[in-house]
């Protein structure tokens, strides 16, 4: 992600819910990532199925990824 100090992600889900990531954020130093800005890595559990928004935020950057979670 682009941007610079604190990366922070959060995924918000069915019934305005809010999960913190269940691993990381961790920046991954050393990669072959070619694009602009860093790489980091997290993980989710998510309670419920249905639609969700990983929301993530840096500086002036903001980014979303929509995912739908199946039983």
């Amino acid at each position: 992600m682009t941007g610079s100090g604190d990366f922070t992600i959060v995924a918000l889900g069915p019934s305005g819910m809010n999960v913190p990531p269940s691993q990381g954020p961790n920046a991954h130093l050393g990669s072959d990532w070619n694009r602009p800005g860093d790489e980091w890595g997290t993980g989710f559990t998510f309670p419920v199925a249905g639609c969700w928004d990983l929301h993530a935020t840096r500086s002036n950057a903001i980014g979303d990824v929509w995912l739908k979670i199946v039983d």
